[in-house]
């Protein structure tokens, strides 16, 4: 099973060097759960990729220091992880602005494909909606949150306040098919 696997390969990478890095993955992969009423049959895989997506901060891996790339060639070469987990993990967030701002981004494109436009939406919401601790929070709330951590003139402080828009973009697309499906399953 793809999940019981993700989440056994995140917790021994993520849990003892980086509780509270695991504490937020555990939320990211509850906040896909939550999810499945438009996910469908690619829920297990959300939530899978969910689970991993910050596993390239585990310092067993962490080798460019950007963890999308890093956490995504890990799972592609060492784990033989789904094709689809390892580019919703390359790309999750917007990784490819941060990429840019850290001149990794023609490495990140030529390496990993996008995956389906609704899915990364979807990785991007359960992201950007979760706090550091695994709780729920808004995406403006998260923004300014990873702003005041990292500083607004550090790499990912710049990058996050490029994304914001994209990242607000992606949350009224996730919450406009949230709705249309609750409407499809109203009894009339």
């Amino acid at each position: 099973m793809l999940t019981r696997w993700a989440y056994a390969l995140s917790e021994s990478m993520l849990s003892e060097p980086l509780p509270q890095r695991w504490s937020h993955s555990l939320g990211v992969a509850g906040r896909a759960r939550e999810l499945v009423t438009i996910l469908g049959q690619d829920a297990e895989l959300m939530e899978a990729a969910a689970v991993l997506h910050d596993v390239g901060y585990s310092p067993s891996i962490a080798a460019t220091g950007f963890h999308p790339l890093d956490g995504a060639r890990f799972l592609r070469d060492q784990e033989n992880a789904d094709e689809r987990v390892v580019r919703l993990v390359a790309h999750h967030s917007f990784a490819l602005l941060e990429a840019e701002e850290r001149g990794l981004r023609e490495e990140l494109e030529t390496e990993f494909e996008l995956e389906r436009p609704e899915l990364v939406d979807a990785l991007v919401v359960c992201d950007m909606t979760t706090t550091p601790f695994g709780g729920h929070t808004t995406t403006p709330e998260r923004i300014e949150e990873i702003v005041s951590r990292y500083g607004p003139d550090t790499i990912v402080g710049r990058f996050i306040q490029r994304a914001a828009p994209e990242i607000h973009a992606a949350t009224d697309r996730v919450s406009r098919r949230m709705q249309a499906a609750e409407l499809n399953t109203q009894p009339t």
